[in-house]
């Protein structure tokens, strides 16, 4: 195989340790901004204080979806991991569909954040240099960076986000401890009540604690990446979710129980620095800049993060033509520079947009943008619950049969569940009238992905059978299509 060949359908090898992808995934999730955000807007939101108990139902609901996940990802190896294991589990079609799904959950991730880094960062930086920008000036600092990080071997955005996620990890740590031993504090059972998770409200509740761990199912993305990909995939998954889950319910319960009664006013009030403020009562007025500052750090974490994810999802794609090919070309170092340069012209006309139209960054770019994006990764692994039902139905593989038929289940009905409550209740969600503004247009957008990716999946399997045949088969894809489909997809006949 010729040079170019390789560097055309292959990504960097053996970069990435389980740290390194845990890491990753770590970043997306981005706890300082989940805690100090995620959990105030679901007070200030819902209502209802039983935020820590919704983070871990949906932490052990997103335990029992990753046996499955990660043992289909033992037998898949493809950057595409939604997309590829939907079109292999369920059918070519709908993996396509899928996929411009998931670019669009990712975008608005990435782009949310833009808007979150620029409203926040603006007054830290007028406060502490007497500098008065606009959020958006702040916003294409952090595209900058984004963009050049993106078109680099995956080893340089690895180091950066250790430092990153590190801090902003032992600050949510270090914060929370010292609430809990402040004076005054008063431990309640109210975030962890059970009776949160039903009711009116419940469902806006659960979509919110499910934002705060979009991302954990990154780890399949870096697969062709990864050290020992058998191992360092599941190790990684399920490592991050059990750490990431107990300092969500640890830090969520400290902080409602410190506010007490007052919670949900404070929550509404204060947002994000409801948490700086208890901690500051110890700690003193330091603590609530040092905070809002890491708060931008991790916002700029979640950037690199989703950029990296978006352009192997692209790359993945062009790769197998499903997109065009010049996407599926990567560097010599193995970094998907094509894909990222696209992605990050994506970010920069969504930021001038944003800006000309004078639109609100935090409300209709930061709030609607995370929703929206944490709504499509919901019912995309949801998708895949039922994808990894499809593709063990076909034959075990080896796997037992927890691993590929009762765990999947169960999350399948668990993930049902959220996802039916979460649709349903969008109007508690955006604040709106049930049907209009963003609990229409939202999953309208998300359904119209879908249909429109389906039928260009439809397209290619009457007008390009080469390419559709080698939909989900990643770097496999290219040596079949010249010798033939047959042997890679013998188990796979009855779904063409």
């Amino acid at each position: 195989m010729s040079e170019r060949s390789v560097v055309s359908s292959a990504l960097a090898r053996d970069r990435l340790g389980a740290p390194g992808i845990g890491l990753s995934i770590a970043s997306s999730i981005a706890p300082l901004t989940v805690v100090a955000g995620v959990v105030t807007t679901g007070l200030a939101v819902t209502g209802l204080s039983g935020v820590s108990i919704a983070m871990v139902a949906v932490a052990l609901t997103l335990i029992i979806f990753a046996v499955g996940y990660v043992a289909m990802a033992r037998h898949i190896t493809n950057a595409g991991a939604f997309y590829a294991y939907i079109a292999l589990g369920i059918s070519r079609p709908l993996g396509v569909g899928s996929a411009w799904v998931a670019l669009v959950a990712y975008n608005c991730f990435q782009f949310a954040s833009y808007g979150g880094l620029g409203v926040i960062a603006a007054p830290l930086l007028k406060q502490s240099a007497g500098l008065d920008l606009p959020w958006w000036g702040l916003a294409l600092v952090a595209w900058l960076i984004t963009a050049l990080l993106g078109i680099r071997d995956v080893g340089v955005s690895e180091k950066v986000l250790a430092v990153l996620v590190i801090s902003e990890t032992v600050l949510v740590l270090v914060y929370s401890v010292v609430i809990l031993f402040s004076d005054g504090f008063s431990p309640s059972l109210a975030p962890v009540s059970p009776s949160s998770l039903w009711g009116p409200g419940a469902g806006a509740l659960l979509v919110i604690a499910a934002t705060g761990f979009a991302g954990v199912e990154q780890g399949a993305v870096y697969i062709e990446e990864s050290r020992d990909p058998k191992r360092t995939v599941a190790r990684a998954t399920f490592v991050t979710i059990v750490l990431i889950a107990v300092l969500y319910a640890f830090a969520s319960w400290v902080q409602i129980s410190a506010a007490g009664d007052q919670a949900v006013d404070r929550a509404r009030a204060e947002g994000p620095e409801m948490f700086f403020n208890l901690a500051s009562g110890s700690l003193g007025g330091n603590a609530v800049q040092i905070g809002e500052t890491l708060f931008v750090t991790s916002l700029l974490a979640a950037m690199i993060a989703f950029h990296n994810i978006i352009s192997r999802y692209m790359f993945a794609l062009g790769r197998e033509g499903v997109f065009p090919r010049v996407l599926g070309r990567a560097t010599a170092d193995g970094a998907p520079r094509n894909a990222s340069l696209v992605q990050s012209v994506c970010g920069l006309m969504v930021i001038i947009l944003f800006a000309a139209a004078d639109w609100d960054p935090l409300v209709q770019l930061f709030f609607w943008g995370g929703s929206t994006g944490g709504l499509g990764v919901l019912l995309l692994i949801t998708a895949t619950s039922v994808a990894v039902l499809g593709y063990f139905g076909r034959g075990a593989r080896g796997e037992n049969l927890w691993r590929r038929a009762i765990a999947p289940a169960i999350a399948s009905v668990l993930l049902l569940v959220i996802s039916y409550l979460a649709v349903t209740n969008l109007d508690a969600l955006f604040g709106v009238d049930p049907g209009t503004g963003p609990a229409f247009v939202v999953p309208l957008l998300l359904l119209a992905m879908l249909v429109i990716g389906t039928v260009w999946g439809l397209v290619l399997r009457v007008t390009n059978r080469t390419v559709y045949d080698g939909i989900g088969l990643g770097p496999r894809a290219a040596a079949a299509s010249a010798t033939g489909f047959s042997a890679l997809l013998d188990d796979e006949e009855g779904r063409r």
